[in-house]
């Protein structure tokens, strides 16, 4: 089950940077530090594009419908890591 956690007393420098890069990625501020810390520990947070399509044509999805299921599956799955 997913947890919350809370980071207390971030330096104002420190919080506007990562305002900043969660903007750059098209993220909010929670998802960037779940990045960050799925990346800090050695995981894979996110399929790149080209890895997607690569799992979509090995499952043989055709369909919109098809591919809607698999990405819902897939991040069903990040959240259980």
């Amino acid at each position: 089950m997913p947890v919350n956690l809370s980071v207390k007393n971030v330096p104002d420098e420190v919080a506007e940077a990562l305002r900043q890069r969660a903007a750059g990625h098209h993220r909010s501020l929670q998802g960037e530090l779940l990045v960050i810390l799925e990346e800090s520990l050695g995981r894979k947070p996110y399929l790149t594009p080209s890895e997607l399509l690569s799992k979509l044509r090995e499952n043989g999805l055709k369909s919109p419908e098809e591919s809607l299921r698999f990405v819902r599956e897939e991040r069903r799955g990040h959240s259980r890591r």
